[in-house]
């Protein structure tokens, strides 16, 4: 088998949509599978719409993924140039070749592609006029997710526009000629596209590559119907890079649009998706966006990183929200930091999840005040607690613990009469960290002191 040369052709108009990436990751997931090569193939023949912020967003976010590409921009390789905008030379060539072989004509302006087959007139109720038809034989398209496809092309269509600019489907077949791609992944939408690729792949006597349409990606059902667009909230690649979501959490979630293992494991890294990464996995059904689902897995992915890769994003965060600077003690924002990483989300949390660490401004949750003060014991609780923790000599998980019990049993209580109120003192919310270590990690003196003040308020 020769080796497999897949390519990725995006068109740099805008923002990187999940689609898009879920295109690009397809690829880059077959050629690493197999041993093959990923083309990056740049489709900028739309002047008007093609703009180079677009083109550095998109190669950003593909580095951001850790998506590679073993030819194209800034990489290169033998078959370029790798931009569509600077293959005229290429493109004039094939056109030749159509011209002839007889399988090409001009008419108003435009140059025509011409199918085989016994032509007739008929009235198109689209055009509302009589229109020339072709009978040509039925295209028969071997995709691996659809099984086989018939679909037959009636109409000669354009391959060059009036103003010169080839058309989307010449170009695409010739650079896929050009450069010996084996395998075409791309999304269903351009699956009405591929009968005029394959004539023209016959037009040029070159087998066809094989395909693989993939699913659309659906909205969210609790925001609405329909096919992802742009404007919808997790479609674009850069809120999950502004949202310092990691990018390997990313690529497991997009990868999981449309694909999932036989055992259905869902959090995977990148080495366990190249091993069990297959086409035949592929699902014809549309792939629903799940923004919990893609939350979860960030997690995940965050709770198994180790200490030296968690630190940096997570201190950034920190620092973005002006909670901890140069100045904030290493060792302590460590221990912080190990507490915070089994329970948070994503880096965009952790601010707010962990404010009440590094400052003693921070927001009360009104809910958990009213539930826990309106307790008619809650002051004589936080009384009781100052002077058994303010004692303790050694300030850890078990002294705490010790000191609290010993309460507990001379007052016949259970010792949950104070954790929560012990909890919300320090915090001002109702969770978080386990809460014997994050006291330890909080120290007695910040905790005496806060125990001291909510006493203070609860007595004014």
């Amino acid at each position: 088998m020769s080796q497999v040369r897949v390519r990725f052709a995006p068109s740099p108009t805008g923002s990187t949509h999940i689609g898009t990436a879920r295109t690009a990751l397809f690829n880059w997931l077959y050629a690493r599978k197999t041993g093959g090569k990923l083309v990056l193939r740049i489709e900028d023949t739309d002047k008007e719409r093609n703009t180079d912020a677009a083109l550095q967003e998109l190669l950003n976010g593909l580095k951001w993924l850790g998506l590679n590409w073993d030819e194209g921009p800034e990489v290169g390789g033998e078959v370029g140039p790798y931009f569509q905008s600077q293959r005229g030379d290429i493109y004039q060539e094939y056109l030749q070749k159509l011209k002839d072989a007889g399988r090409a004509y001009e008419k108003d302006g435009a140059i025509f592609f011409k199918l085989e087959g016994e032509r007739y007139t008929e009235y198109d109720d689209y055009h509302k006029a009589d229109v020339e038809k072709v009978k040509t034989q039925p295209v028969v398209i071997e995709d691996i997710i659809r099984g086989n496809v018939t679909r037959r092309e009636e109409r000669d269509f354009v391959i060059v526009r009036s103003n010169g600019d080839p058309s989307f489907h010449f170009v695409n077949v010739v650079d896929d000629i050009t450069m010996g791609i084996t395998h075409v992944l791309r999304g269903e939408d351009h699956l009405p596209n591929t009968s005029k690729h394959v004539e023209l792949f016959k037009a040029f006597g070159v087998k066809p590559p094989v395909y693989a349409h993939m699913a659309m990606i659906l909205k969210d059902p609790k925001v609405g119907k329909g096919k992802m667009s742009k404007r919808d909230k997790g479609a674009l690649i850069e809120e999950y890079q502004n949202r310092d979501f990691l990018p390997e959490a990313v690529v497991n979630f997009i990868a999981l649009l449309g694909w999932s293992p036989k055992d259905d494991q869902e959090v995977l890294s990148i080495d366990e998706l190249i091993e069990r990464f297959d086409l035949k996995d592929l699902q014809k059904a549309g792939a629903r966006f799940d923004e919990k689902k893609m939350s979860h897995i960030n997690f995940e992915h965050m709770k198994r990183l180790p200490a030296d890769k968690y630190l940096p994003p997570a201190i950034s965060a920190l620092s973005k929200a002006g909670l901890v600077d140069d100045s904030t003690d290493q060792d302590y924002l460590k221990r912080v930091l190990e507490l915070c990483q089994q329970k948070i989300d994503s880096f965009e949390a952790l601010p707010s999840f962990s404010a009440y660490f590094f400052s003693d401004d921070y927001t009360v949750d009104p809910k958990t005040e009213k539930k826990l003060l309106k307790r008619a014991d809650a002051a004589e609780r936080i009384q009781e607690a100052i002077p058994a923790l303010e004692g303790l000599e050694t300030f850890d998980a078990a002294s705490i613990e010790t000191a609290i019990q010993a309460l507990a049993d001379e007052k016949e209580l259970k010792i949950f009469a104070w954790f929560p109120l012990l909890r919300f003192a320090v915090s001002g919310v109702g969770g978080g960290p386990d809460l014997l270590p994050m006291l330890e990690t909080l120290g007695r003196d910040r905790v005496v002191s806060r125990l001291k003040k909510l006493a203070a308020s609860l007595n004014a």
